[in-house]
This record gives C-alpha cells, structure tokens and sequence, in this order.
C-alpha cells in the first residue's frame, strides 16, 4: 500500500538524521517506527482508561475509603499491638 506523509521540515530533517545515523535504512521505516510507537501509546490509554472504569464502578458499589481514615485506623492498630 503506498500512502504519500507531507511532514513539517522539522519532523523530516529528525526523520533524515535517524537515517543518517544508521539507525534506521529509510525515511519510511522511521515513521513505520513512530506509528508502531503511537499504536502502542493507544492500547496502552485504553488500557488504563478501561482500568480506570472498572475501579469508578467498584467505588461506586463498595464505596470508598478517605486516607486519613486509613492511616487514623493503622495507628490505632499499631497502638494496640503488643511491643
């Protein structure tokens, strides 16, 4: 498939310096770098936004704890603890 990228003399003249250091043999394989790069940036937003549902959903269903509440409860435990 052959898809024509018009890019902004910046991004083509970093495109060109990863050719020219080796590190990649084509202007295309550097922006097939990018968009791999990208595709993983995505999955891993949907990921953490679907992670982040699922936790709305259990606070929701088994409520929430303040923090302050928590450490309050942990030194009254660690109080009581024998020494």
């Amino acid at each position: 498939m052959a898809t024509n990228v018009h890019l902004t003399p910046e991004l083509e003249n970093f495109a060109r310096a990863c050719v020219d250091s080796g590190q990649y043999n084509s202007v295309s394989e550097v922006v097939r770098s990018a968009l791999r790069i990208l595709q993983e940036r995505e999955q891993r937003r949907i990921r953490f936004n679907a992670m982040l549902d699922a936790v709305r959903l259990e606070a929701e269903r088994e409520g929430v704890y303040e923090a302050a509440d928590v450490l309050a409860e942990m030194d009254r435990i660690i109080e009581q603890s024998p020494q």
